[in-house]
């Protein structure tokens, strides 16, 4: 059949002249002769056809019977379908098929809940089985296998982490383990006391590892350490053999002066080793000293290699768990024992502890080879950080005896008027007072005049003088610490006396007037500290160099600091008039210091003169709420009748200290380069700021030429 439907080509059916052309018209002829052949054409394809159907008869009588069989079973089908709706419509189907489906269901849940609560009974019925297991391997002496099912129970079980929706008979089961826990607990605690004894009449530790208790032979002392470990309580089990070690053996061998020598003893068994032996013989030198503790380490490390060795068993486990319960204590006895008693009590002879610090740090080396301490953790480094730190400690205990001794010395003090100034002469005279040894009588530093104090205060200030004697040949930090000594030792005058004379300076007496003479006169010493700070500032030299600047910066910053601490401790304790008088007396000395050393400058540099005004100006808006309140006591003398000079008579200083700073001004803007060659303006300029200051500050800041010396002419020459 392929063939009849092959493509009928029309040019194929025409006459056999040329085709070439595709434009070219079909004649009349050509078009009859298409339409005779294309109908024989037709013929023939009929004629195909029809011979085809009848060679293929068969195959279409049974396509045509299997369509036919299709058409009845559809028919068929669509009956049934009737039928049903037809029932479905007069009883209903679905309910009785949902009440199938929820029996089903509910028969399935009851089956899977009988499932569940049998592998319930299945795991309460093996975990008994499991605890009653463990109860006969106590017995037999399998401690080892007792421990680690103890272990297993335990996160079966969730102990600890209890729920209160579980089934009770949980909790039975716990308190089942915990009975079996108790008794695994206390059966290895008692092999543990009978491995490890000791003797203290013959000064020996007896180690046992063939061990018998409650008729269990033959258990070793390693199954005792790992079952411990197993079952999580090997720093219970070892913290009683801890303790009997530090009380028997360590705190012996720390005891300052009396070294003890350890000998180390084994006796072999049939098959093993059966006991270690560890003894204490005491020196038979009773004169030999653990001066850098070269002794009491050694005897420590013994001891801990015995422990390493013959109790853990090399394990670094249980020698690490032995050194937790251990190390705190045995630092502290070394501490408390060694350590603290050799600090030096001489600034000079901290030097010599270093060889201590040497022994210290040797000691916790092998330590942490032995594991005995960690080696990461820096908190077990407690001797070597105690050691490093002895300055520290020697600062804080030096501090301590200090505070103590003027604390006694003031409260020992009765504030009594020696005998010899009882009479009619004054307790203070100026310089015509005759020369006396007394301690009470004392020269004023910035006072042409002596006094007679207490006992207390001179004593007190001896005391200070020798802190700062110490300051001076100590380090930094030493210096630091009993710097905070001396100034806490002259707070204490403040935090004591009042109280202690609180009844005696209600009223004036000769007790008032030792009191102000103490005052005054530890005004005059506290001022002698300030110069200490100003020494610092090193004349105020080069302040145009960024570190010359920054010392003096601090110097100045110190004595702002000690004067307003000196105001804070004289305010509430003196009277106004004494307050005020004493504190311009204190300031007058420190401006005319700072001025004078400031003019005795030469050959200033421009920015030099820039960081003087700098520095002048922080001064005094340093020192402005101070000078304010001295302004306000002037001020209410004056009004309530009382004699008062003006604040710049009782602080001469203060003046010149400020137009020192006007001077640097005029010289920044060149005030003097446009008034040199004007004499009334000069005038003026000496008028304003002393004829010698001006000269004094003119060769400090311009070079030596024939401007400077025509400058000098005309200042000469001004009349005053």
């Amino acid at each position: 059949m392929e063939e009849l439907f092959d493509t009928i080509n029309v040019r194929d059916l025409l006459s056999t002249h040329d085709l070439t052309d595709q434009t070219a018209p079909l004649t009349a002829p050509d078009l009859r002769l298409l339409i005779s052949r294309l109908e024989f054409h037709s013929l023939q394809i009929k004629s195909k056809v029809q011979s085809y159907i009848a060679s293929h008869h068969q195959d279409f009588a049974s396509l045509f019977s299997l369509c036919n069989d299709a058409v009845s079973r559809t028919d068929e089908i669509s009956t049934d379908l009737s039928d049903i709706l037809g029932l479905i419509s007069y009883r209903p189907i679905d309910k009785e098929v949902k009440e199938i489906i929820d029996e089903v269901s509910a028969k399935m849940k009851e089956a899977r809940v009988k499932k569940e609560l049998l592998e319930l009974v299945r795991a309460i019925v093996e975990i008994g089985e499991r605890l009653k297991g463990v109860k006969e391997a106590l017995r037999d002496g399998r401690l080892r296998f007792a421990a680690e099912e103890l272990r297993e129970l335990k996160k079966d079980l969730r102990v600890g982490d209890e729920n209160a929706s579980e089934p009770l008979v949980y909790g039975l089961l716990r308190e089942e383990w915990l009975d079996c826990f108790e008794e695994i607990q206390e059966l290895l605690v008692k092999f543990v006391e009978s491995a490890v004894r000791f003797e203290k009449e013959s000064n020996r530790v007896l180690v046992k590892y063939q061990l018998t208790v409650d008729g269990l032979d033959g258990i070793e002392l390693r199954t005792v350490l790992e079952a411990m470990e197993v079952v999580g309580i090997l720093d219970y089990g070892l913290a009683k053999v801890a303790d009997l070690k530090i009380k028997y053996v360590i705190s012996p061998a720390v005891s300052y002066g009396s070294p003890i020598t350890f000998v180390e003893e084994l006796n072999p068994g049939p098959e093993k080793m059966s006991e270690a032996i560890l003894r204490m013989v005491p020196s038979v030198d009773d004169k030999i000293e653990n001066v850098d503790g070269k002794t009491i380490y050694s005897g420590i490390i013994q001891v801990v290699k015995f422990i390493h060795k013959r109790i853990c068993l090399q394990n670094g486990s249980w020698v690490r768990c032995f050194g937790r319960l251990t190390w705190p204590r045995i630092s502290e006895l070394i501490i408390s024992n060694f350590l603290s008693k050799v600090v030096p009590e001489d600034a000079s002879k901290l030097a010599d502890f270093q060889k201590i610090i040497n022994h210290t740090s040797e000691f916790e080396a092998a330590l942490k080879e032995m594991m005995f301490i960690s080696a990461s953790d820096n908190k077990d480094a407690r001797l070597s950080n105690f050691a490093e730190n002895v300055e520290v400690h020697f600062a804080s205990r030096k501090k301590t005896e200090i505070l103590a001794k003027a604390r006694n010395l003031l409260l020992q003090c009765d504030f009594a008027v020696p005998q010899e100034y009882t009479g009619k002469d004054p307790i203070c005279k100026n310089d015509g007072m005759s020369v006396d040894s007394s301690e009470h009588v004392v020269d004023l530093l910035f006072m042409s005049e002596r006094c007679v104090v207490t006992k207390a205060a001179s004593q007190l200030m001896k005391l200070v003088h020798q802190i700062l004697q110490d300051i001076c040949l100590s380090s930094t930090r030493v210096a630091f610490e009993f710097y905070h000594a001396a100034r806490d030792a002259i707070l204490l005058y403040e935090a004591i006396v009042p109280v202690k004379l609180e009844r005696q300076l209600e009223g004036i007496n000769q007790v008032a007037v030792l009191m102000h003479n103490d005052c005054l006169y530890l005004s005059q010493e506290i001022l002698g500290f300030a110069f200490e700070a100003l020494d610092g500032a090193d004349g105020f030299q080069n302040t145009h160099q960024i570190q010359q600047f920054e010392s003096a910066k601090f110097s100045i910053e110190q004595v702002v600091f000690i004067l307003e601490k000196v105001h804070i401790i004289w305010e509430p304790l003196l009277l106004p008039s004494t307050y005020n008088r004493s504190m311009c007396t204190v300031l007058e000395s420190v401006f005319s210091r700072i001025t004078r050393d400031i003019l005795l400058l030469d050959d200033m540099a421009a920015e030099e003169t820039l960081q003087l005004q700098r520095l002048i100006h922080l001064m005094l808006e340093n020192l402005s709420s101070l000078l304010e309140s001295l302004a306000a006591v002037n001020q209410k003398g004056k009004t309530e009748g009382d004699f008062a000079r003006p604040l710049d008579d009782l602080i001469p200083s203060l003046c010149k200290f400020r137009k020192l700073a006007g001077m640097f001004f005029h010289y920044c803007q060149n005030s003097f380069l446009k008034l040199h060659g004007k004499a009334e303006n000069f005038s003026v300029v000496v008028s304003h700021y002393q004829r010698y200051n001006i000269e004094d500050f003119i060769k400090a800041i311009f070079a030596d030429s024939t401007l400077r010396k025509e400058c000098l002419w005309r200042i000469e020459n001004v009349p005053l």
